[in-house]
């Protein structure tokens, strides 16, 4: 399975409803992987609710990641925080949180298969979070790294410029969370660009 180019975070304080609502909602309209945080509610709590967004991915071939360690015994798509250690037991698939350079040599010396950048933009999910990168910080980490998803303040609009920065893809919480919908403007957004400029970072191995 190809990964997404679109993963949304989920961050159910910002959901105008239901998060598994706004999540389906984000699905109906074209999204195909979840990072499912919520790293506040307990264990079981959390790993319900990550059956239910499984309920909602598995018809239509998403995929679901767990975000963080904390519950994610058996899954098979975990990403790390910049603070969290590698698991004992890899997963098929691994992510990690990364905001500088340091961060990326530590992912790839792990073989990570995808990284989240961030601040690209200033967000208004976590205002004062930063310095934002912009396209040219972007550009500039992404030399050499593993598939890299673009994240921070990221518009649809956006989508063009982190591409041609030389991410794989955008990664968008806040936006979806208030407005799923909006996520058809991201597919949109990133299916009209042409394959040879849909970044330049990829995988070392066939993750899924």
């Amino acid at each position: 399975m190809t990964l997404p180019r679109l993963l949304v975070l989920t961050d159910r304080t910002q959901c105008a409803g239901p998060l598994v609502e706004t999540v389906a909602t984000a699905v109906d309209c074209g999204a195909r992987a979840v990072v499912l945080r919520e790293k506040d509610l307990p264990e079981d709590a959390r790993r319900e609710l990550g059956e239910e967004l499984r309920a909602v991915l598995d018809p239509v071939g998403g995929l679901l990641v767990h975000g963080g360690l904390s519950g994610s015994a058996g899954s098979e798509a975990v990403h790390l925080s910049g603070s969290d250690p590698f698991p004992a037991v890899r997963p098929r698939l691994v992510g990690r949180s990364c905001h500088s350079a340091e961060d990326l040599a530590r992912a790839d010396e792990e073989d990570c298969d995808l990284v989240m950048i961030s601040p690209v933009f200033a967000t208004a999910s976590k205002p004062g979070y930063g310095p934002a990168l912009g396209l040219d910080g972007l550009a500039r980490l992404l030399r050499g790294a593993p598939r890299a998803y673009a994240l921070g303040g990221i518009r649809a609009l956006d989508v063009p410029g982190c591409l041609a920065a030389g991410a794989y893809g955008v990664a968008v919480m806040g936006a979806v969370m208030r407005d799923p919908r909006s996520a058809r403007d991201y597919v949109a957004a990133l299916r009209e660009l042409p394959t040879g400029d849909a970044g330049t970072s990829g995988p070392r191995r066939d993750v899924m």
